[in-house]
């Protein structure tokens, strides 16, 4: 069994570490920015010795940087300068960042790698409940994934093989899907709201339209799903709903205003399948 410590006591580490001890990983030491808070995460994890300094960090195969995306670069260099890496694993957790931050460990003869889930964390005890099914994209040496990929599968995940030159464009796709949609739910939400609807209304007014929506949208495809103004040709609409969304709210306005190039292409996709 592998013996594994983790740099970073979040939410990700410890979701990772109560997942992995024991079953997939032999856990040693989880080292944290304090000993208070390595040991909460000690306690979570059910396993591992808490450390608050790399010179308490053991010699072991992996590593895993679970802190943030401003930290991976320095926390690498101080793992490197505080144990010997040559042949371990050192891989970091950042959905934006590729494996090629971590260049100190591999300087050191480390094998380096990054292995993003693919979920929201606020609750790790709800995450590590239900974690079987997360995808998790990964990237790195080979050496390092033939050792992450079956590990991430013995807990339940489904590791997809993602282009490290693409990381960042891989990660603002989840931010698409998820942080800039809210947003634009939001602009619905407003916009019921300015047409004298109240707020719990508008939410029960939106939610089958969006949800039928994403249904079809993962059913189907995005050019297939799309419908409305746009999709049927209707550009006079569109300009009379620019119009007046800019005159209610002008920041709104612009949001309505960019949407519409990429959905007239989407419309093309629709039209031209």
């Amino acid at each position: 069994m592998h013996r594994l410590s983790i740099i970073g006591g979040g939410h990700v580490g410890r979701v990772f570490g109560k997942l992995w001890a024991g079953a997939v990983f032999d856990l040693h030491d989880v080292l944290a920015r304090s000993l208070p808070s390595a040991q909460q995460a000690v306690s979570f994890i059910g396993a591992g010795t808490a450390a608050d300094a790399y010179a308490a960090l053991r010699d072991v195969d992996i590593y895993m940087l679970s802190v943030g995306d401003d930290q991976i670069v320095p926390a690498c260099a101080a793992l490197a300068a505080s144990v010997p890496l040559k042949d371990a694993i050192v891989f970091h957790c950042s959905g934006a960042l590729a494996s090629d931050r971590l260049q100190a460990a591999r300087s050191a003869g480390a094998y380096v790698a990054s292995v993003h889930p693919i979920r929201s964390f606020a609750d790790p005890a709800s995450v590590a409940a239900a974690f079987s099914g997360t995808f998790c994209g990964i990237e790195g040496d080979a050496q390092a994934i033939a050792v992450l990929e079956p590990a991430l599968v013995a807990i339940g995940a489904r590791p997809v093989a993602i282009d490290a030159a693409a990381k960042t464009v891989y990660h603002a796709a989840a931010v698409f899907a998820s942080n800039y949609l809210t947003t634009v739910l939001d602009a619905a939400l407003r916009a019921y709201q300015a047409a004298g609807i109240p707020e719990p209304v508008a939410r029960e007014l939106a939610q089958p339209l969006a949800s039928e929506t994403l249904a079809n949208v993962f059913r189907l495809g995005a050019a297939p799903a799309l419908s409305g103004p746009i999709a049927r040709g209707d550009m006079a609409t569109v300009a009379r709903q620019q119009q007046a969304v800019t005159a209610w709210d002008a920041p709104t306005g612009a949001l309505y205003d960019a949407l519409v190039a990429p959905t007239v292409a989407l419309a093309r996709r629709k039209h031209n399948s």
